[in-house]
């Protein structure tokens, strides 16, 4: 489980089984991940992650829950529907795609991403 701090609010996000997903998990083993992230199109958040990571692009349409790899070094959580090639990373688990958009808010934020060993 990866876990997203945003605003005071923990997001729990279960990865997937994929290399993307692993190149994640491998980073943030090595201590948490700071990223700012900004709006686009009132659908999403988006941050780079400073490098390239794997990609496992496939045609999806997002939910609101979903976190995708996009160009390959972009984190992408998503709270609307928007249709193209992206990389699955995983799905928010304890929050609804309402009280998702609530806890990520109007314009940029700043996500602290850790790793939750358990799994």
């Amino acid at each position: 489980m990866m876990n997203m701090e945003v605003n005071g609010t923990r997001i729990q996000v279960k990865l997937y089984d994929n290399s993307s997903a692993e190149a994640v998990k491998d980073l943030l083993r090595k201590g948490p991940f700071t990223l700012s992230m900004k709006d686009y199109a009132h659908m999403e958040k988006f941050g780079s992650f400073g490098m390239q990571l794997p990609a496992n692009d496939e045609p999806i349409t997002t939910e609101a829950g979903d976190v995708i790899l996009s160009e390959g070094n972009l984190l992408v959580i998503y709270y609307a529907p928007n249709t193209w090639n992206f990389t699955r990373l995983g799905k928010v688990q304890n929050l609804s795609g309402e009280k998702l958009k609530k806890v990520l808010g109007k314009g940029s934020i700043t996500a602290t991403l850790t790793l939750d060993e358990e799994e």
